[in-house]
């Protein structure tokens, strides 16, 4: 239609030329295109999800995928989106990479704009996905299930290998340099401790910072006196910008050569309480409150909580009346936390009465808040440790929350912490094994490794290796953390989620779970069931179901199921495994079904006889039946590669929508009306050459510039059930 659109405007200005001259009437006409006129029934299709008889299938949702920036921006996909579907899947945003940084802090501001705005376009979200293997922070998974690190005493020998790096002119400091490459990039917010030994040849002064490789920008540690004897440093930065990547020293304006070694840089390991006298033995100074009848104080001497020694004291709070949370509270003011910062709350706790209260940190401006949530105080003294994440940059106050409590409460050996890290983002900084990523530059400088015995002297570390029973509570704890967060910001609206996706092997057993045992991973892959075992999928579902709305629908998804082999039927006994325990329910079961067409006749009857088989595998389970991520390719011929959209020809594009039609139809045939959830098209326009998936194929059902394709009408005909218009019409 565009190019018949740009040859009728000339026509009509022909026209009028020649209605000038009466007595010399010309008649003009302009034949469309064939290409124009082969489009034009497509054209008069109605939006998709117009198609679905809602008599019939009144829970069924027509999906999509989508970059929530670009629906978050309210641009053409947003527009487009909003007319033709009733759900949508975020391609990222909603998968952990996206969310989790690098210190476990959690940033949903991306996702809590999502939900939003579709709210607000009564679109719903599928949430794309809970429990998988790929795009995790897999840097912070490895990093908490690390062995500890414990320094070695040091010593005034010498030993081993240091660093050195010489200046033969003292100049301006920038220019010499020695530089560590930092990947990934270091947390924005985050404040860095860099400890290290340096002894030099001469005295001077140096410094160091932290920067960001585009644009040279940096945060200092300051400028650090350097001696003929070895000195030990600890200084701290904290990181001000997303894309601090470098590690630098500057000595350009020192003359000699410098010595470093045992050198690191971790995020801060704060073991010292926000909370001061959390044990209450020095009084309540700083302990407030409020609400209705309430009233909080020191407790007697012996009503403190004891754990061998005297009991000393507690800090106690009661309410005579149960009503609402927030009407009664205890307060301790704070300086302003950190923005993205995980805070550990530990403390011991007796009632008089059982029940249940809570705890948050709170912005004092606003009143909103950050929850540790709801626990349990009974008669008898019991231990917590809850956390939970700063999301601004002004909470400074601790909340307890007890007016929906009516009793007498407890509490002792309050603490309130920012989780600490023992992990150094620069590797080998003893320097024992090579200068690995070190470098730098400037004038007549140079930089190497130095000779043995002219390192820094001292006892080695020790390692404390941690146990496979250690590293399942840890990693079973930050999935539960992760899925918490989640759910705690999307719960109110999203109601369906891939709770484990793709857990089934490709090779060489597809009844199996997958594995990264043996395997080369890429940096944002973890495996959680090689930690958390085989019931790793009972436990996705029991924490989504903890921490959501209880309404929500559980789905498990995978590839590869139309393919013919072992796997649809090994993810269904896998299910089924999850669920005999009696307790785990999973409501449905997706198959993603990106399929190619095949041009090879034998090859495409074999295609539709799998798709049949798994569609009848799937409804015989009696379960919730998705289609979660359909897109199509078209294979090659002649070498079996994927066709690139230039290369796809009118007749190759006919077949396409012929497939798509042939896989929406078979769905509603085959999955009983009360298992259809929906279909979800993974990719609405041709995939770009730049994309990631799919990079150049004609996989959509509208072009990249949003003209519909054959396969627009395919789709439509099969949602319909019947042929709407034909080519020609």
């Amino acid at each position: 239609m565009k190019q018949y659109k740009k040859i009728l405007p000339l026509a009509l200005a022909l026209a009028a030329i020649v209605s000038c001259t009466d007595e010399h009437v010309l008649t003009y006409e302009v034949s469309k295109p064939e290409s124009v006129a082969a489009m034009e029934y497509v054209n008069r299709y109605d939006a998709l999800k117009s198609y679905v008889d809602r008599t019939v299938n009144p829970n069924f949702k027509l999906g999509t995928g989508v970059s929530v920036g670009d629906y978050n921006s309210k641009n053409i996909v947003y527009r487009l989106t909003n007319a033709n579907y009733d759900e949508m899947t975020a391609g990222w945003e909603m998968k952990h990479m996206a969310i989790v940084q690098n210190s476990g802090a959690m940033d949903f501001s991306t996702v809590e704009n999502f939900v939003e705005t579709a709210q607000a376009a009564g679109t719903t979200i599928y949430g794309h996905t809970l429990c998988w293997h790929a795009n995790q922070n897999a840097t912070y998974l490895n990093t908490i299930i690390e062995d500890e690190v414990v320094p070695g005493t040091g010593g005034g020998g010498n030993g081993g290998h240091a660093y050195f790096f010489t200046n033969p002119t003292a100049g301006n400091f920038w220019e010499a340099q020695v530089c560590f490459d930092i990947d990934p990039y270091l947390d924005n917010g985050t404040q860095y401790v860099l400890k290290f030994m340096v002894r030099a040849t001469n005295n001077g002064t140096i410094r160091a910072e932290i920067q960001s490789s585009a644009d040279y920008s940096s945060d200092g540690f300051g400028t650090f006196n350097v001696s003929k004897d070895w000195q030990e440093y600890e200084l701290t930065a904290t990181a001000s910008k997303t894309d601090r990547n470098r590690f630098i020293i500057s000595f350009g304006d020192y003359e000699g050569t410098v010595f470093i070694d045992n050198v690191t840089l971790c995020p801060a390991d704060s073991k010292k309480s926000i909370i001061t006298n959390g044990d209450f033995e020095n009084g309540s100074t700083g302990w407030g409150g409020w609400g209705g009848s309430s009233s909080r104080g020191l407790s007697e001497d012996g009503e403190g909580y004891s754990s061998g020694a005297a009991p000393g004291y507690a800090y106690w709070f009661e309410n005579p009346t149960a009503g609402n949370f927030w009407e009664a509270q205890v307060a301790y003011p704070l300086s302003y936390l950190d923005n993205g910062t995980e805070y550990i709350l530990k403390f011991v706790v007796k009632a008089t009465v059982n029940g249940t209260i809570r705890a948050e940190i709170q912005s004092s401006a606003d009143y909103s808040s950050d929850g540790f949530g709801t626990f349990n105080v009974t008669k008898e003294w019991q231990e917590y440790t809850l956390s939970t994440y700063a999301s601004k940059s002004d909470r400074d106050r601790f909340i307890i929350s007890f007016g929906d409590y009516a009793g007498k409460v407890y509490i002792d050996n309050v603490t309130l912490c920012p989780s600490g890290s023992s992990r150094s983002v620069i590797v080998n900084g003893d320097f024992e094994s090579g200068i690995d990523a070190w470098g730098g530059w400037g004038g007549s400088s140079t930089r190497g490794l130095s000779e043995l015995g002219e390192g820094y002297g001292g006892t080695a570390d020790e390692i404390i290796v941690k146990t496979d029973e250690e590293k399942d509570e840890i990693i079973t704890n930050a999935l539960e953390t992760w899925i918490a967060g989640m759910m705690e910001v999307t719960k109110d609206y999203v109601t369906a989620w891939d709770v484990v996706n793709e857990p089934m092997s490709d090779w060489p057993d597809q009844t199996q779970l997958k594995s990264g045992v043996g395997k080369d991973l890429s940096s944002d892959e973890f495996y959680w069931q090689d930690y958390m075992g085989k019931d790793y999928g009972r436990k996705a579902v029991e924490f989504a179901r903890k921490h959501g709305n209880g309404n929500e629908l559980l789905f498990v998804n995978d590839y590869g199921l139309e393919g013919g082999g072992q796997k649809c039927q090994g993810l269904i006994d896998m299910i089924k495994y999850w669920e005999s325990d009696g307790v785990t329910k999973i409501d449905g079961i997706g198959t993603q079904m990106h399929v190619s067409l095949k041009l090879d006749p034998i090859a495409a009857a074999q295609q539709e006889d799998n798709i049949i088989k798994m569609f009848e595998l799937l409804a015989a389970t009696g379960k919730l039946i998705k289609i979660t991520e359909l897109d199509m390719g078209i294979i090659q011929e002649d070498n079996l590669a994927s066709m690139k959209t230039a290369d796809a020809t009118e007749e190759h594009l006919m077949a396409q929508s012929e497939l798509y039609e042939f896989i929406v139809k078979k769905y509603f045939e085959i999955i009983p009306v009360a298992q259809r959830y929906g279909i979800t098209h993974w990719a609405p326009t041709d995939s770009p050459e730049s994309s990631s998936w799919r990079g150049g194929e004609p996989i959509g059902l509208w072009t990249l510039g949003y003209d519909r394709k054959h396969a627009y009408a395919g789709f439509a005909n099969g949602l319909a059930g019947k042929t709407i218009y034909t080519p020609g019409e």
